[in-house]
């Protein structure tokens, strides 16, 4: 059953409520600048951790199993949480949920700091899962209504896809240098780190962000209950089949929970007055097939880095922080590329620009499927890594903006938290199958331990290139082509 909102503002019409959310075209590039900080700092803190885990199982005392869960916790409550986050922002207004979003991210980036045992640091992550759920969908929703739907959105979208993109990177090289150089507090500051930057954010946001109108209506209680928990638990279970594979008990349970959950979901939002997922969105053929796309393009790319990172650092020797620096040439090619990207659109249209796109980064993950043990950084990793980025520049931008396009203001929350759970969702998945893949590959396999593990990294990296490559063909046959999606 549905429950009544009691917004305090009444609702506009559409023509009223988008420029409601715009800012004045003089301070569009402080808006910006603004949205895509609180982006930023989302997703280095997705990788920030990663680097800092050795410090964080010897300081507290966790068992490897139980370290795992630093960033499983993380992940199953941003993943699960995405979709839900982005209906907040749409029905309390977008700035509002934004930087409740932040203040909560650091204000769990505090208490995990000062975490005293395990158990505290496992629920400051989950925590800030939600802060992140409710930051996410709400910069992207904040870009498509701000910014007039043309050029000037292509180029906030391009800056905001290029933060995407270099945010990892980022969080790995930030988390070596905190580990490395700031022993004498160790890994507590790749998670203090957020809190100067969360209380300017959550200053700067009333002050340089226009708010959006609330929205009257019901909200819908029992999509919210069904979607949350539908997605959580497939969240989860992909997580146990990366750590247990697809046999693991837990696993299977939690792909039946979520077949069960989603389904209703599903048919609520099909009834519902204000669904939390407007099944309106999937009526437009280029928006349905971008939200295809952008599962699997991060599915193919992003469990690659993973064993991208294990090659760096136990068969070339890299220390974290060397093996963050490693991806800098590919995070800069990338940044470069993103920033292009609106010129291109203009003259080419989106869909050969990502069909180009997705072709190179597909090349890229067969390319280091090639990779031997004697491989050095150069001969083994850098052609391969800078392919890698320049497809994926071209390609994360022009589906974000096939998919927003034409998105009505009141639905743009829904969507944005739809692209990005789907984008997490493909990550998650996309790990578990390559390390799936890994296992097979190196379960009767002899050699050193630096050869095992780039025989089974090579076959993972050829999987990924097929999951990318799946994706291109689905791109080429759904995608009309026109330069700008219709709703």
């Amino acid at each position: 059953m549905s429950t009544p909102s009691t917004p305090s503002e009444p609702i506009a019409s559409p023509a009223t409520e988008a420029s409601a959310g715009t800012a004045p075209p003089a301070r569009l590039g402080t808006t910006l600048l603004v949205i895509v900080t609180a982006y930023l700092m989302v997703g280095v803190d997705s990788t920030v951790v990663n680097v800092a885990l050795p410090d964080i199982q010897r300081g507290l005392h966790f068992s490897r199993t139980g370290l795992s869960w630093v960033l499983n916790a993380y992940t199953l409550a941003f993943g699960g949480l995405l979709l839900l986050g982005g209906r907040v922002g749409d029905l309390l207004g977008r700035r509002r949920t934004l930087t409740a979003g932040v203040l909560l991210f650091a204000l769990s980036s505090l208490l995990g700091g000062l975490a005293a045992d395990g158990a505290w640091l496992l629920v400051a992550r989950a925590s800030q899962g939600l802060g992140a759920a409710l930051i996410a969908p709400s910069t992207l929703a904040l870009i498509t209504t701000g910014f007039p739907e043309g050029p000037r959105r292509h180029r906030a979208l391009s800056v905001y896809s290029a933060m995407a993109g270099v945010g990892g990177s980022v969080g790995l090289v930030l988390g070596g240098m905190l580990t490395s150089w700031a022993s004498w507090a160790s890994w507590r500051w790749a998670l203090l780190v957020n809190v100067p930057i969360g209380l300017a954010l959550a200053l700067a946001l009333p002050r340089f962000v226009p708010e959006t109108p609330r929205h009257t209506g019901r909200f819908d209680l029992p999509g919210a209950l069904t979607g949350t928990a539908g997605t959580t638990s497939l969240v989860y279970a992909f997580i146990r089949v990366s750590q247990g594979g697809w046999g693991d008990t837990r696993a299977l349970l939690g792909f039946a929970a979520a077949a069960v959950l989603l389904a209703g979901f599903l048919l609520v939002e099909s009834r519902a007055d204000q669904p939390v997922l407007p099944l309106r969105l999937f009526a437009d053929r280029d928006r349905a097939g971008g939200y295809a796309s952008i599962l699997l393009l991060p599915a193919g790319m992003f469990g690659a880095f993973y064993f991208l990172t294990l090659f760096g650092q136990q068969v070339l020797g890299y220390s974290p922080l060397r093996a963050g620096f490693a991806f800098l040439p590919m995070t800069l090619v990338m940044f470069t590329t993103v920033r292009l990207v609106p010129r291109l659109l203009a003259r080419f249209g989106t869909k050969p620009v990502l069909l180009t796109g997705m072709s190179l980064a597909a090349l890229g993950s067969g390319w280091l499927a090639r990779l031997e043990p004697g491989d050095g950084y150069a001969a083994g990793l850098l052609g391969p890594l800078l392919l890698v980025g320049l497809g994926v520049g071209l390609s994360f931008m022009p589906l974000n903006a096939t998919i927003l396009a034409a998105v009505t203001p009141r639905d743009a929350g829904a969507a944005s938290g739809l692209l990005q759970t789907l984008q997490w969702l493909g990550g998650t998945v996309g790990l578990a199958v390559l390390v799936t893949v890994y296992g097979t590959a190196t379960r009767h396999t002899t050699g050193s331990p630096g050869a095992v593990l780039t025989h089974g990294a090579a076959h993972a990296f050829a999987a990924g290139a097929l999951i990318t490559l799946a994706g291109l063909l689905l791109a080429a046959t759904v995608l009309t082509g026109r330069r700008e999606p219709v709703k």
